[in-house]
């Protein structure tokens, strides 16, 4: 089988299914991808990247519309190269989220085209609006209106579509809900594991920490509003002072995911330091930055508490990952949260804008952790049975595959 993946950002969610198709020696798999820097066995990439920025001054509503269709061009023409060459898909799979996707099919008309779809922005019931205190203009509506203009295109260029959880599908517009099916990327449990013998040395410090210890984890690809940074990190000073013992373990970057970022160029990380000042006590809080996945696996195998908090957004594989591993995950009562956690059964729900009851629920599993080993076997428990890789995720997602060629025939 000839199967053609396109994400800008290689493998992105495609990583457990393009090594699965490319280490079997059985299917010819082609990868169209901005990123240089990555390989996978038996997949071979073909890197592209848009022939201009995006027009200055372009009307602000336009601007990802405008960088999507310069992505979507440029990916056309690697596939007609292909398809001068004789290489014709028998599938077609690609993230909606960059444009890439939406003239494969003026390319390929008869191959299925499955999209990856994340989110669909709205102005009520997601990530808008949502911070109290958040004052919305009339302008809003129109530019979040505006901005699925891609999402709109994709959903009608795809024969179906991807989503990872079933709030994410929700979001989208009913009359094309038919189209998507759930169908996550998987979380690997056999790597992904508690270990009662796991022990972590912080970089660049004398501090060395072992399963058991009290450890407090954050993980974020950057450090960030959306992802509930600020109030966590205002959690810490009372969890510190409460338990003399803990230690904290962040993990993420400084730049600037979703939302925007701060006016005088700082990062949250900074403007944080500078308003709790002494009330942190920064021998305790460990700034881990960008790690390794091995060094990350090891930071939640320590972790005794893994706080996670985010907006109606996007869910994190960090979370899923650390409940896989075995953590207490103090989580935000969100509603992609609250999709896989039971408040007291799997873990906790906490209000993402309350510092002193994220403090309090924290120092709660601090100072008693045998009385949440039922909670942490619960924990891994759920993702083993809903998202696990090997038995669950990886099938559904081949199944998913050949529907869409069987639908072809």
């Amino acid at each position: 089988m000839k199967i053609l993946f396109v994400h800008q950002n290689f493998p992105g969610q495609y990583l457990h299914l393009a090594r699965h198709l490319g280490a079997s020696g059985q299917h010819q798999v082609v990868f169209i991808t901005q990123r240089k820097d990555a390989l996978l066995p038996g997949v071979k990439n073909i890197v592209y990247k848009p022939q201009r920025a995006v027009t200055k001054g372009v009307h602000h509503y336009l601007r990802d519309t405008e960088a999507g269709v310069l992505n979507a061009q440029n990916v056309a023409r690697v596939a007609l190269d292909l398809k001068q060459s004789g290489f014709v898909p028998d599938v077609m799979l690609g993230h909606n989220g960059w444009g890439e996707l939406w003239y494969l099919k003026d390319v390929f008309p008869d191959t299925p085209l499955i999209g990856y779809f994340e989110f669909f922005y709205r102005l009520h019931g997601a990530d808008v609006g949502f911070e109290p205190g958040s004052v919305q203009i009339f302008d809003t509506g129109p530019r979040i209106r505006t901005k699925n203009l891609g999402n709109l295109l994709a959903l009608d260029a795809v024969d179906l579509g991807q989503c990872p959880t079933q709030w994410q599908k929700s979001l989208y517009p009913t009359v094309y809900q038919p189209k998507l099916h759930v169908v996550h990327e998987g979380i690997d449990t056999q790597l992904v594991t508690p270990d009662l013998q796991a022990r972590l040395k912080i970089p660049g410090g004398e501090v060395e920490l072992a399963a058991g210890d009290e450890v407090i984890t954050y993980v974020a690809r950057n450090l960030e509003p959306y992802r509930g940074f600020p109030n966590f990190m205002r959690s810490l000073p009372a969890i510190l002072a409460s338990r003399p013992n803990a230690q904290a373990l962040i993990v993420g970057g400084d730049a600037t995911s979703y939302g925007p970022p701060l006016a005088h160029g700082k990062s949250f990380r900074e403007q944080m330091l500078a308003e709790l000042g002494s009330a942190l006590d920064l021998k305790r809080v460990h700034f881990l930055g960008k790690v390794p996945y091995s060094m990350y696996l090891k930071v939640l195998q320590v972790s005794r508490v893994h706080i996670y908090l985010t907006y109606p957004f996007v869910l994190s594989w960090s979370m899923l990952e650390a409940m896989a591993a075995g953590c207490v995950v103090v989580g935000s009562n969100t509603a992609p949260v609250q999709e896989v956690i039971r408040d007291g059964v799997n873990g906790f729900l906490v209000d993402m804008f309350s510092p002193d009851t994220i403090a309090k629920r924290t120092i709660e599993v601090l100072q008693d952790p045998r009385a949440y080993d039922a909670m942490r076997v619960a924990a891994r428990q759920s993702i083993v049975r809903g998202y696990d890789l090997a038995n669950i995720c990886l099938p559904a997602q081949l199944k998913m595959l050949h529907g869409a060629l069987h639908n072809r025939v």
